[in-house]
C-alpha cells in the first residue's frame, strides 16, 4: 500500500506539470485577449501597451515566461501576480479557499445522506409508491440546471426578495470564524441547490447497484444463515454496492473544491469558482492558471483518496 501511494504521488507531480503546461499553452499561445491591452484601459497608446507588456514580462518568448513561472512555483510556491490588481495569486486563492470548502463539504454531506438513504430505501422497497415518487423526483432534480435552481430558490426563499423569506439571499456569506450562525444560515440554500442533482444521481445509482447486489449468491447465503435482514442489507449489500458511489463522490468533491462556479456566482459566494469566473471575464491569466492548478490538484488527490478507500470498503481490492 505504501509503495502504491508513493507511485501515485509521483504521478500527481507529473499530472500537475502537464496541466500547467497545457493551461499555459491555451491561455498564452492561442489567440486570446491581450492582458496588456485590457489593463491599459480605453483607447491606450501603443507606447503604454508596450510598457505594460514589458512590465508584465509578456514581451519575452513563451518558453522563457513558462520557465520563470515554473521556477517561481516550484522554488517559492508562488503563482505569480494578478494582471489586474497586482495581488498575489496564492494569497487571493487561499483567502477564498475556506468559502469553497464550506460550500463543498456541506453540500457533500447533504447529497451523500440523501442519495444513500433514498437509494437504499428505493432498492429495498422496489416498485413501491415511495420508490416511484423518489425516482421521479430524482429525475426532475437531475434535469434542473444548477443556475436555474439557484435563481428559483432565491426567488422563493431569499429574505430580501423571496415570496417566502426564510434564508439570507445572495451576497450574505460570512466566514465561519467571523459569525458561525450567519455562516450556517447563509449557506443553507447554496448547499441544497448544489446537492440536489448529485443526491438524485447517487440515489438512482445506488438503487440500481443495490438491486443487482441483493440477487447475488452470497446475499442468499447470508439470509440462509439466519442473519437479520437489516444486517444483510447494510453489511453485505450496501458495502458491495457503494463502490461506484465512492468513485463518483471522490471525483465530484475534487471538482467542486476546484470551484463550484455556477453556485458561487448565483449566490455571490467569494470562493475559488467565483474568482475563476471573474478572472476569465477580465482576462487575468495568472489568476486563471492558479485556479486551474488548484482544481487539478484537488481532483488528482481525490482520486488517490478514493483508490485507498477501496481497499477498506471492498475486501476484494488489494494493492501490491
Amino acid at each position: 500500500m505504501v509503495k502504491y501511494i508513493i507511485r501515485r504521488l509521483l504521478w500527481v507531480i507529473v499530472l500537475l506539470f502537464l496541466v500547467s503546461l497545457m493551461t499555459f499553452v491555451v491561455f498564452y499561445l492561442l489567440p486570446s485577449a491581450d492582458p496588456a491591452v485590457l489593463r491599459a484601459g480605453r483607447q491606450p497608446s501603443p507606447a503604454l501597451v508596450a510598457q505594460i507588456r514589458h512590465n508584465l514580462g509578456l514581451d519575452k518568448p513563451w518558453y522563457t515566461q513558462y520557465y520563470r513561472y515554473m521556477k517561481s512555483l516550484v522554488l517559492h510556491f508562488n503563482f505569480g501576480y494578478s494582471y489586474q490588481s497586482n495581488e498575489s495569486v496564492r494569497t487571493e486563492i487561499f483567502s477564498r479557499l475556506p468559502a469553497t470548502i464550506s460550500l463543498t463539504v456541506g453540500a457533500a454531506v447533504i447529497w451523500l445522506v440523501l442519495g444513500i438513504g433514498v437509494g437504499t430505501i428505493s432498492a429495498v422497497r422496489r416498485r413501491s409508491k415511495f420508490d416511484r415518487a423518489a425516482m421521479g423526483t430524482a429525475l426532475v432534480a437531475i434535469s434542473a440546471p444548477v443556475y436555474w435552481l439557484g435563481l428559483l430558490s432565491l426567488f422563493l426563499f431569499a429574505s430580501d426578495i423571496g415570496k417566502f423569506p426564510l434564508f439570507p439571499g445572495a451576497g450574505s456569506y460570512v466566514p465561519l470564524t467571523q459569525n458561525p450562525e450567519k455562516w450556517f444560515t447563509s449557506l443553507i440554500m447554496p448547499w441544497f441547490v448544489l446537492a440536489a442533482s448529485f443526491a438524485a444521481i447517487y440515489a438512482r445509482l445506488l438503487r440500481a447497484n443495490l438491486i443487482e447486489t441483493m440477487s447475488e449468491d452470497y446475499i442468499r447465503t447470508a439470509r440462509a444463515k439466519g442473519l437479520p435482514e437489516r444486517r444483510v442489507i447494510l453489511h453485505h449489500g450496501i458495502r458491495a454496492a457503494i463502490t461506484p458511489i465512492v468513485t463518483a463522490a471522490g471525483l465530484d468533491v475534487g471538482v467542486l473544491l476546484g470551484g463550484a462556479i455556477l453556485t458561487e456566482t448565483v449566490f455571490n459566494i467569494p470562493g475559488i469558482g467565483r474568482l475563476a469566473y471573474d478572472s476569465i471575464l477580465a482576462g487575468d491569466l495568472p489568476m486563471i492558471q492558479g485556479t486551474v492548478l488548484i482544481g487539478a490538484f484537488f481532483i488528482v488527490m481525490a482520486n488517490l483518496v478514493v483508490d485507498i478507500l477501496y481497499a477498506f470498503i471492498d475486501p476484494r481490492v488489494r494493492y501490491s
